[in-house]
């Protein structure tokens, strides 16, 4: 029997409704609207980096394994007052692989933004990370997602191999498309031969390197 989620006293929110509160949705899916940002992280964390760090300067991703993060989702409300201190937050880059089923790949992009919107809610600055798989994910993923906005894209992984550069470069241009954002955060390389064509078009190329990268730096320096 179909029935609404409980909210009496000491029933189960099984499908975390808390973080819909006030929400709006795009969609035959619904999937929660996000509000517009031209906010510019001035430095980026992983969040599981973020956990034991006193430097809140910076704003917090997720461009990390699904596993270090998954806390967040399961748990929001313990994690919500140490996001607070930071600039910022991308939203969770829970990941979309191509051989996933659509389902679990469509649930990846609820979550985070279901995330992202009970963010917003409670204060916090908030850039919407996009993620694709297939074509099939492309209407998907840009849902609720403001136009003329600052968006994230994390590129690690996506463009080393030629199919999944393919897919990769399919996808954003897209999402280019669809959303025309004024800034695109890219976690990860950024080569001209990809994003030289946004640049020439007026979007803001913002480009992170990833933690790996950082590390050889640091290494060859």
């Amino acid at each position: 029997m179909s029935k609404k989620n409980c909210t009496r006293s000491g029933c189960k929110d099984v499908f975390r409704a808390f973080l819909l509160k006030n929400a709006n949705y795009a969609g035959a899916l619904e999937i929660p609207v996000i509000n517009a940002t031209d906010a510019i992280p001035n430095k980026l964390i992983p969040f599981s980096k973020a956990l034991r760090t006193d430097d809140y300067d910076q704003w917090v991703c997720h461009y990390e394994d699904d596993t270090l993060f998954e806390r967040l989702w399961n748990n929001p409300k313990k994690y919500l007052p140490i996001l607070a201190k930071f600039n910022g937050v991308i939203t969770p880059d829970f990941s979309l692989y191509r051989d996933m089923p659509l389902i679990m790949q469509i649930w990846n992009i609820f979550r985070s933004r279901a995330l992202a919107h009970w963010f917003q809610e409670n204060g916090l600055n908030v850039v919407v990370n996009i993620r694709w798989g297939d074509k099939r994910t492309h209407f998907i993923t840009c849902l609720g997602v403001p136009k003329y906005s600052t968006i994230a894209v994390g590129s690690v992984g996506c463009i080393k191999l030629l199919e999944d550069r393919k897919y990769f470069i399919e996808g954003l241009d897209y999402v280019v498309k669809k959303l025309k954002p004024k800034t695109i955060i890219v976690y990860g390389a950024a080569p001209d031969y990809i994003f030289d064509k946004y640049k020439k078009q007026g979007v803001k190329i913002l480009q992170f390197d990833s933690e790996t990268a950082k590390a050889h730096k640091a290494g060859d320096a």
